[in-house]
């Protein structure tokens, strides 16, 4: 059983939805970003997305850029982005963290290594948005094999055809994206989010976690209530991306999992 496992159990056991955090690693620069992610758990956050920058991501819109941009800039890389969970894991060794980007980074370092080097950091979870199911051979079932979920994502465009095919080698849970498009571009909402996550939820007995347009307490709410949690990205990095406090960023999160975990 993964982190990310033992964290939907006791969730389940105690009848709450779960609250994704996305933050970008090395945003505004490494020192303050390992600040911000280390106090992401006593904010209420359930899971920690961790963004791992690159030069060219195709899913993320403006804000989710800068902040890759920002953190490249500042010298972050890969073995940066692992440096950071580890130092982590020294004072918190259950909140599940699931690495977020894209394959490129993966591939050059190659994925045996990555898969050795993530595990011993504490990785426990990859979600990695331009390797479809068709390339599964090339990181999901090894990563799998590691011992580490492997999180796809479906889409409103995912269609009943399409959907075992995603659903096929993914584990700890689905992340269904609420609008198509990319990050922080439209608002989520419930009404059209809850049929598509009962679809979902008929073919697979993992939990569904909705992202993509939840900026606000009430949205976050409002999602979660439909769902088995909600993802906020855009949002907490757009406070990062204003030179907010750590400890106001933290407050923001803290009213965004709370709206979770009333629904």
């Amino acid at each position: 059983m993964t982190r990310i496992d033992a964290k939907f159990a006791e969730l389940n056991a105690a009848g709450k939805k779960a609250f994704v955090a996305y933050v970008m690693a090395g945003d505004p620069d490494y020192d303050t970003s390992l600040e911000i992610v280390r106090g992401l758990p006593g904010a209420g956050v359930d899971i920690i997305e961790l963004g791992l920058p690159f030069t060219d991501p195709m899913a993320d819109g403006p804000t989710i850029q800068l902040a890759g941009q920002r953190a490249l800039d500042g010298g972050m890389t890969l073995q940066r982005t692992l440096d950071l969970a580890t130092e982590f894991r020294k004072q918190d060794d259950t909140t599940p963290i699931v690495l977020m980007g894209y394959y490129n980074p993966i591939y050059s370092r190659g994925v045996d290594k990555f898969l050795d080097d993530a595990k011993a950091a504490g990785i426990d979870g990859l979600i990695v948005v331009d390797l479809p199911p068709e390339e599964d051979e090339e990181l999901c079932i090894p990563a799998q094999a590691a011992g580490m979920n492997f999180i796809r994502l479906a889409t409103p465009t995912t269609d009943d055809k399409r959907l075992p095919k995603v659903l096929q080698n993914t584990s700890g849970f689905v992340y269904y994206v609420s609008v198509t498009g990319i990050t922080g571009a439209a608002e989520a909402q419930a009404g059209e989010v809850g049929p598509e996550v009962a679809r979902i939820k008929a073919s697979t007995d993992l939990p569904v976690i909705v992202g993509f347009g939840i900026n606000t307490p009430e949205k976050s709410e409002a999602i979660a209530s439909v769902a088995d949690g909600a993802v906020v990205g855009s949002a907490i990095v757009g406070q990062i991306g204003a030179g907010k406090p750590v400890t106001e960023v933290l407050d923001f999160v803290k009213s965004l999992a709370d709206g979770a975990h009333r629904a």
